[in-house]
């Protein structure tokens, strides 16, 4: 599988990775998908409701089996969900089936963003900044650690930000072509 056939969108919940994702598909001629909304669809039941009947462990383990089965699909823009780097193989099968592209937000933002939102299930605590603060201290590194490409969002339009993956995605192309290239160059015949 030639890993730029794939787009995988990974960073934590509120940076706007599924709406990114819708157009930078559209932008790139890709399908698009999005990993929390598959695995509500085949469980035919919300995440709040999986992880209230499952917990976080049922729910990682549907996503792991989700991760797998669209990272697998050819052509394709996937936004992942923001806990979806923390299980080794999930990294493992995003690094090698597509270029990854890790979207950045301050935590200002995504606390502003998530605030509200009651279908979080983890964030449905007391403190629900801290607990964003939590997660960015123990997932920015995992994030960091497959990313191909790092964007950072900061409250510029979904168009504007595709638009800069876009542009990574063709200089890595061409950056590719001209190693081959290169490496071409150097054989005796």
């Amino acid at each position: 599988m030639n890993k730029s056939e794939n787009v995988f969108l990974v960073g934590p919940m509120g940076v706007g990775k599924t709406t990114i994702g819708r157009v930078l598909a559209d932008l790139l001629g890709k399908e698009f998908y999005d990993s929390d909304h598959e695995i509500e669809s085949s469980a035919g039941a919300d995440i709040p409701w999986i992880f209230d009947v499952e917990g976080e462990s049922g729910f990682r383990l549907r996503e792991l089996k989700m991760i797998d089965q669209l990272t697998q699909k050819k052509g394709i823009v996937l936004a992942t969900g923001g806990g979806a780097v923390i299980e080794d193989e999930n990294r493992k099968w995003l690094s090698s089936r597509g270029v990854i592209v890790y979207l950045h937000a301050p935590l200002s933002q995504q606390i502003e963003r998530t605030s509200r939102d009651k279908r979080r299930p983890l964030l449905q605590t007391p403190d629900p900044a801290a607990t964003v603060r939590e997660l960015a201290q123990i997932r920015d590194p995992f994030y960091r650690e497959v990313a191909d490409i790092i964007i950072e969002t900061n409250r510029r339009h979904p168009r504007s930000i595709s638009q800069e993956i876009e542009q990574h995605l063709d200089l890595s192309k061409s950056d590719l072509g001209k190693a081959i290239r290169e490496d071409d160059a150097d054989l005796d015949f």
